[in-house]
């Protein structure tokens, strides 16, 4: 991002060549080369642009000699690009993702810095078999672990429940822990028609129904606590299950997983009984990127509560 007087603000303008030419000190004997995939702020990344983004990175890392990829990316949407990529990737080359928190114009633009890092990153044999990562601010985070949680801080992406793999001090790379387990879907499409809806005090459903009735084949819902929704809303979340529509719970609180923990009205546990499937520790837009990929890849509404559940540890 470079700021742009006739706009008045901060757009994409510098290719991947103009800002390579800006990072010092990278590690030697490494070949690094530059593609434009495209000049995209992140809010302009869509989940088929996304796919098609695997797609090329896939194609990449069969060259042999080829020790990873690092992607550039607008921080808005950073985190569901890297989701997608980890769910779909299969190579044990790491793919890093990047971004900047601060534009060029700025005095402290952090993209050069965290650059620098995620291509340290990407060229370390201690990452393969990590799948896709995200490098900001010299730490290390699992693509499906990671959120942004600040609207500007340097230090916004973070592993709120599970805390890095590793960082960046000076000339060395720790890892320090690794995921217990990566999961992995096989896909190669999604199904866009996934909604995305934010449950409130007073929620009655409404929402629901209209996104059923303009097409929705599956909808994610951000709920209250541990999984729980307003009991006016019950009976929208019934006739989106009855029409074969997977709803995933998932919480709008920024830590911990959802379960079927209360069995008042509108509670998780009446929820799934109802057939809604828990979304474990996922936000509602790493479950709608999963869900996506569920679809597209042909999963029946038994497979992807099967594939919810696998990975939540139900």
């Amino acid at each position: 991002m470079k700021f742009d007087r006739e706009t008045g603000g901060a757009v994409p303008q510098l290719s991947g060549e103009q800002i390579l030419a800006q990072v010092s000190d990278l590690p030697p004997n490494i070949e690094i080369q530059s593609e434009n995939f495209g000049l995209l702020p992140g809010p302009h990344m869509t989940p088929p642009r996304m796919l098609e983004l695997t797609r090329r990175i896939a194609h990449i890392l069969e060259h042999p000699t080829q020790l990873g990829v690092v992607v550039t990316h607008g921080t808005d949407t950073l985190e569901e690009t890297a989701y997608l990529q980890d769910l779909l990737h299969t190579s044990a080359k790491p793919v890093v993702f990047v971004g900047a928190m601060r534009n060029s114009s700025e005095l402290s633009w952090d993209g050069p810095a965290n650059l620098r890092a995620a291509i340290r990153v990407a060229a370390a044999p201690e990452t393969r078999n990590l799948g896709a990562l995200v490098v900001m601010n010299d730490q290390v985070l699992a693509a499906a672990e990671v959120s942004k949680t600040h609207t500007e801080a340097v230090d916004t992406f973070q592993s709120l429940s599970f805390g890095p793999l590793g960082f960046l001090d000076k000339d060395r790379l720790f890892i320090t822990r690794t995921p217990k387990r990566r999961e992995q879907v096989q896909a190669t499409t999604l199904e866009e028609r996934v909604e995305m809806i934010r449950v409130y005090a007073g929620f009655n459903g409404r929402l629901i129904d209209h996104a059923v009735s303009d097409g929705a084949q599956g909808i994610v819902l951000e709920a209250l606590g541990r999984g729980n929704v307003p009991p006016a809303s019950v009976p929208a979340i019934e006739r989106a299950i009855a029409q074969g529509i997977p709803v995933i719970l998932t919480s709008r609180c920024p830590k911990g997983r959802v379960l079927d923990t209360y069995a008042y009205d509108g509670g998780g546990h009446q929820l799934t009984q109802r057939g809604a499937i828990l979304g474990g520790m996922l936000p509602g837009p790493k479950a709608r990127i999963k869900l996506m990929l569920l679809l597209g890849s042909g999963m029946n509404l038994q497979q992807i509560k099967a594939a919810f559940e696998e990975s939540s540890g139900e």
